[in-house]
């Protein structure tokens, strides 16, 4: 997954398309639609500008897909997490409800708002 993966997730996740994230962001159209397509890589004032109108974004997350967790373990994108995005929102705006009984649960991901999470399997017998 690249940067322009990650700028992906963090529009969808606020909702916003390629000209409405390039103003709350402060740079030109031109500019997101370029990273976007893979023309460019995003310049130092473009990731401040993100960085400082998202500030839950982490910089490192932003450029690697991982980030440091607290006691120095660190995780990566492949666990799809999204940034500043609001948990509740995204458990509301489901489409498909699913009935637990219906389906065998292999793995539970917690999400905290300081970008750490917990994965719980359950035990196997």
């Amino acid at each position: 997954m690249e940067v322009k993966d990650r700028l992906r997730m963090i529009m969808d996740a606020h909702k916003l398309n390629a000209g409405s994230f390039a103003d709350k962001i402060g740079v030109q159209r031109s500019s997101v639609s370029h990273v976007l397509s893979g023309r460019n890589k995003p310049g130092f004032d473009f990731v401040e500008k993100l960085l400082i109108a998202f500030p839950r974004v982490s910089a490192e997350w932003l450029f690697t897909g991982r980030q440091e967790k607290k006691g120095g373990e660190d995780f990566s994108s492949e666990n799809k997490v999204i940034p500043d995005v609001d948990q509740a929102a995204a458990v509301a705006s489901r489409e498909e409800k699913v009935s637990v009984s219906e389906k065998k649960i292999v793995k539970t991901l917690v999400f905290y708002a300081d970008f750490t999470f917990d994965v719980f399997l359950p035990n196997e017998k």
